[in-house]
């Protein structure tokens, strides 16, 4: 494939970080979850036509706030947005399935952290959605918590995706989620959904909204606007869908 930009863990976790709070770490120590071993598929990605060849898609662990993250060997890619982005949508459209990740109209349905294991290859991460205004104080909390324990204790995670509505400008909930995963070490890919439900020829405005909004608001910020990569999906024509396969491709192939 063509060469490109990769995101992912960067080298250093930098000094803008110790700007912002301290991640939560949970009370309890959670107890451990301990996968059956077994053989990883093929070690290279089938691609044809610039897309990932799906074989097989598994929901194979969920975790809630009393459990412990899987001990993983194989690439993890994670997902995250606020409640309603279009997360779940994105998910099938990787999976190549009409509604393996279940899609809701309610708001804060995603409650755990769903790990979809892919041809027996890498898994993709469905984290909690964030900013459910109806949620209780606690529960947005503890999802907080779950999400920061992830991110920081996750050996196999490659990348985040950062899902942002691309028909508003990115939330102080997208920028802190934002923050939270370069304090992770990593830097976010971004996401802008929905981009069915605007006119072309306003596209490149809305882009240009979620780009500005958010690093306006980020209290840690990256070397320059140009370090923020941004792709525009449609849940309905699957555009991005390749670019987001390319991504993952060239994380896969560090591993």
């Amino acid at each position: 494939m063509t060469e490109r930009k990769v995101q992912g863990r960067q080298n250093s976790r930098g000094s803008a970080a110790a700007k912002v709070r301290k991640p939560q770490t949970p009370a309890k120590k959670k107890p451990s979850v301990t996968n059956i071993a077994r053989p990883q598929g093929p070690k290279k990605l089938e691609i044809r036509n610039g897309m990932i060849v799906v074989r097989s898609v598994n929901l194979e662990t969920v975790c809630g706030i009393t459990s412990g993250l899987p001990h993983h060997t194989w690439p993890e890619f994670a997902f995250a947005g606020k409640s309603n982005v279009g997360k779940s949508t994105l998910i099938n459209g990787l999976m190549q399935r009409k509604s393996y990740a279940r899609t809701s109209s309610t708001p804060g349905k995603t409650q755990t952290i769903n790990f979809y294991n892919m041809n027996d290859q890498f898994y993709l991460v469905d984290l909690p959605g964030y900013g459910y205004a109806k949620a209780r104080p606690e529960d947005k909390e503890q999802w907080g918590v779950m999400i920061e324990n992830y991110l920081h204790n996750s050996p196999t995670l490659k990348t985040v995706f950062l899902l942002v509505d691309s028909r508003h400008e990115a939330g102080d909930n997208d920028a802190e989620m934002y923050d939270w995963i370069l304090q992770a070490g990593f830097t976010p890919v971004v996401i802008a959904t929905k981009t069915d439900k605007i006119k072309p020829a306003q596209l490149p405005e809305q882009l240009g909204l979620v780009r500005q909004s958010l690093l306006a608001k980020s209290r840690v910020r990256l070397s320059g606007d140009a370090d923020l990569r941004l792709i525009a999906w449609s849940g309905e024509t699957k555009a991005g869908l390749r670019e987001i396969y390319g991504i993952i491709e060239d994380l896969f192939d560090k591993n």
